[in-house]
């Protein structure tokens, strides 16, 4: 299964700060938009939130002797900016800085690599009442907050990621309403993708200047396929793709964006905000692409062309609804070397299944497994086939707060038992170590 894979090829574990941390209010952290849309009524499954989650924040020491028993080579976990720097604005917090500088030690005493993710998802909710990421200086705000991290980090940490899947942040933060902040407003959240991919430009030049040497950024993407020949069909597809893909690594890698996408967001009454010097600022070359992949997707026009349905396969899918397509993973890898050239790491991947636990917590997942297998098997044949791929990080290490669904939807490798936090090794985690030891021998 891991055959193909380059040597070096690096295997891991994830997680994002709002997910598992918990002590939502402790040592001077104030509010995201995560801590205000989880109070919104109806906003997540059973009134949930991530107030106290996997109670990582009190518990890292042990989870981190958890991920290093694993086998793996690094882990990869996000920053709290509200806790870093409360309110999104001025000094460093010194108590929420120590817990990652805590964390970071940890890890290396262990042999285990951190790569740091500065943001997933959680804007400071003062931000957010300034105009939030529609809003132009939110970017100059996160390069800010990213000398500060770097301040506090940059003499352990080797690998520096800006931004955890701009789309959600933006598609369904201020279009859909699905995520924080709850808003629904196409020109807003296209605004939103701009200043966002401006705030990866900015934090990149800061941390370049200050002697970053790995540097990327990690997006959430699939394949688009049209249903049919049907030019509509293959429209469909081309739009899907240009909002979910091109509309990021374009401007990113080519310093421009796509000329169809720029006519298909005008027609719907949007503009990108770009300034003279914006582009170059986001076309700062990057040295690692995250690749984020769970599913593939066919389109099928519909009357509405900013609407194609999702036309089903008749595949597995995972408790999510989500179609299992590996395949799609090897083109999509195949594809973004052929179009970008960036080397790249799978930076998620993973499956929720509805678990049933025995009597001690034990898991049998074989289809979270199963479910891993095939899509590590997808990445070796897309290396085979030329595609550049340095490593590959299982989402997630343990059960967590999956934002809108709540608690009920289970991502992990480790089981966690919300009522006890304990933490218990499914299944599909012991296949991932004993598949981790194998590829070293």
């Amino acid at each position: 299964m891991s055959e193909g894979l380059p040597a070096g090829f690096f295997w891991g574990v994830a997680t994002s700060a709002y997910q598992i941390e918990g002590a939502h209010d402790e040592d001077g952290r104030t509010p995201s938009i995560w801590d205000t849309f989880c109070r919104r009524p109806g906003a997540v499954a059973n009134g949930e939130t991530g107030d106290v989650a996997c109670d990582h924040y009190h518990r890292m020491p042990a989870d981190v002797s958890m991920i290093a028993r694993l086998g793996v080579d690094r882990y990869r976990f996000s920053v709290s900016w509200p806790r870093v720097q409360p309110g999104g604005r001025g000094q460093v917090n010194p108590k929420g800085v120590d817990f990652y500088s805590r964390l970071v030690d940890e890890l290396l005493e262990k042999g285990v690599d951190p790569w740091l993710t500065l943001y997933h998802w959680d804007l400071p909710q003062e931000l957010e009442d300034a105009g939030g990421w529609p809003h132009r200086d939110t970017a100059y705000r996160f390069a800010e907050y990213a000398g500060l991290v770097h301040d506090a980090l940059g003499d352990r940490v080797p690998t520096w990621t800006t931004l955890n899947e701009p789309w959600c942040s933006a598609m369904l933060g201020y279009d859909t309403g699905r995520h924080a902040p709850g808003r629904k407003n196409f020109a807003e959240a296209v605004r939103a993708v701009h200043h966002l991919l401006l705030a990866h430009g900015l934090a990149s030049q800061e941390l370049r200047s200050r002697g970053v040497g790995s540097l990327g950024i990690t997006l959430n993407m699939g394949v688009s396929t049209p249903a049919s020949d049907d030019p509509r069909d293959v429209d469909a597809a081309r739009r899907a793709d240009g909002l979910g893909t091109r509309i990021y690594l374009d401007p990113l890698v080519h310093g421009r964006y796509p000329e169809d996408v720029l006519i298909d967001i005008a027609a719907r009454g949007a503009e990108i905000p770009v300034r003279s010097g914006d582009l170059e600022i986001i076309s700062t070359p990057m040295d690692v692409l995250g690749v984020n992949y769970y599913t593939s997707h066919v389109f099928k026009a519909t009357d509405n062309p900013a609407a194609p349905e999702v036309v089903p396969q008749g595949l597995p899918v995972t408790a999510m609804g989500w179609e299992i397509v590996p395949s799609g993973l090897t083109r999509l890898l195949v594809r973004l070397q052929q179009d970008y050239g960036v080397p790249m790491v799978i930076t998620e991947n993973g499956a929720a299944f509805d678990d049933a636990a025995d009597e001690d917590g034990f898991v049998a997942d074989a289809d979270r497994a199963d479910y891993l297998a095939s899509h590590i098997s997808a990445v070796a044949e897309a290396v085979r086939a030329g595609a550049d791929v340095r490593g590959y990080f299982a989402w997630s290490l343990m059960d967590n707060f999956e934002w809108g669904y709540g608690y009920d939807k289970r991502f992990g490798i480790v089981r966690v038992d919300y009522e006890t936090q304990q933490r218990t090794l499914k299944q599909s985690a012991q296949w991932f170590r004993d598949l981790i030891t194998r590829s070293r021998s």
